[in-house]
């Protein structure tokens, strides 16, 4: 029986990682996105590899919270007013994820998804690619506050109860780690589990370069709609030509919706847009990458500078960005390193694909036969998306998966 036929929407990180091993299995596999290979969030994020993380982003606690965010134009999290009437029906899906009941079954399936990350990311690259860009030293996560505040205690008892390894680190620990730490810093949390890429858009491109060399084809074409045809089969439509394949990944980040909208599929995904600035010559150079729990931002240290990246605005697909998201984050990395350089840094923003409860929706669709999704891995899609595109891909190849696809499948919206 021949391989079947493959055609994957969307060049980033969830979608090249779908489309590899299919192509290493024989299928006829080809990409299409508008965007060469990390065009999107693959290319601007902060480059955290985070198997061990277990901690959705609503908790239990957080609608106490929202009122201030949202009063403070340049705080953690922002909706803008226009379009706010949008975006209350996903924020208060946001919400009700949140309840403890909700939250641990979340955490159990991110557990899942995200434990394998690091053994696909060397498969995916080999064993040279992944030694040149991913590193293995663990993360650090840094507080404002001097005492355990109940978010943190929830993200404490979930660590716990799939026995992740941490490392608490006072005020002394933390200035041997970073020299030159602002003071009011004084409690922190090492991950020793975690690690980072020192290059998240170069390592998309080498996933892709792999791709090639199995025989796969990437096409820089707009999908514009998606047609069901006789035999299960399926005819993309883009803006200059049309494809035919027995199987569809819609793996789109942020746009995946609108290829879905038409076809009665309603998905309640919405893109938190998040900044970033990279500093070249930033004259500290922090290591392990340090996440700022108490203002929303991380810290990477990557081969071409310093990325400071975070914050969340709600605004939609269409909106201008808002560089003042990205200036802020200077003040703050400014407030945790006195001594940062920061010459003239590069600003940049992009679409988070983000459905209410963390998780993405992979797999199958099961009322159109040959359709399958992979998106919406939010903050988590360096270390979700490779996982989640193999899961979808030992699907489509009638391989056991590694793990129960079942927390993932879209029919928990339903």
């Amino acid at each position: 029986m021949a391989a079947p036929s493959v055609i994957v929407l969307g060049a980033g990180v969830a979608g090249l990682s779908a489309a590899l091993p299919l192509a290493r299995a024989g299928c006829a596999v080809t990409v299409i996105d508008p965007l060469p290979p990390a065009g999107g969030a693959s290319f601007g994020n902060a480059g955290l590899l985070s198997p061990e993380t277990v901690v959705p982003i609503a908790l239990p606690g957080m609608l106490r919270k929202v009122p201030g965010w949202l009063r403070d134009p340049l705080g953690p999290l922002v909706v803008r007013p226009s379009y706010l009437p949008k975006a209350t029906p996903w924020l208060l899906r946001w919400i009700r994820a949140g309840r403890m009941d909700r939250v641990l079954a979340v955490s159990d399936a991110m557990r899942a998804l995200h434990r394998p990350s690091l053994h696909v990311w060397r498969d995916l690259l080999g064993s040279a690619g992944y030694a040149d860009l991913v590193r293995q030293a663990g993360q650090v996560q840094v507080w404002d506050e001097t005492t355990e505040t109940p978010t943190a205690a929830v993200e404490r008892l979930l660590r716990e109860r799939h026995g992740i390894e941490t490392q608490l680190l006072g005020a002394d620990e933390l200035r041997q780690m970073y020299p030159g730490i602002a003071r009011h810093v004084s409690r922190g949390l090492f991950v020793p589990g975690n690690g980072h890429l020192v290059n998240p858009a170069r390592a998309v491109r080498q996933v892709a370069e792999n791709l090639l060399a199995e025989g796969g084809t990437i096409l820089a074409e707009r999908a514009m709609k998606l047609i069901p045809r006789e035999g299960s089969r399926w005819m993309v439509m883009t803006n200059i030509g049309n494809h035919e394949a027995d199987h569809i990944v819609v793996a789109g980040g942020a746009w995946s919706r609108s290829l879905l909208d038409p076809l009665g599929l309603r998905v309640p995904l919405e893109t938190e847009r998040g900044y970033h600035l990279m500093l070249p010559e930033p004259g500290v150079a922090p290591s392990p990458p340090l996440l700022y729990k108490s203002r929303g931002f991380g810290v990477t240290m990557m081969e071409d500078g310093l990325r400071v990246a975070g914050t969340v605005e709600i605004a939609g697909l269409d909106a201008a960005p808002d560089e003042r998201r990205a200036e802020v984050l200077l003040r703050q990395l400014r407030a945790l390193f006195p001594d940062v350089q920061a010459g003239t840094p590069k600003l940049w923003m992009g679409f988070r694909p983000s459905l209410p409860d963390s998780l993405p929706v992979l797999g199958p669709v099961a009322q159109h036969p040959g359709l399958h999704l992979c998106f919406g891995h939010s903050h988590f899609g360096m270390t979700g998306g490779p996982t989640g595109g193999k899961l979808v891909a030992d699907l489509i190849l009638g391989t056991k998966p590694a793990f129960d696809p079942a927390p993932y499948n879209v029919t928990r919206f339903a």
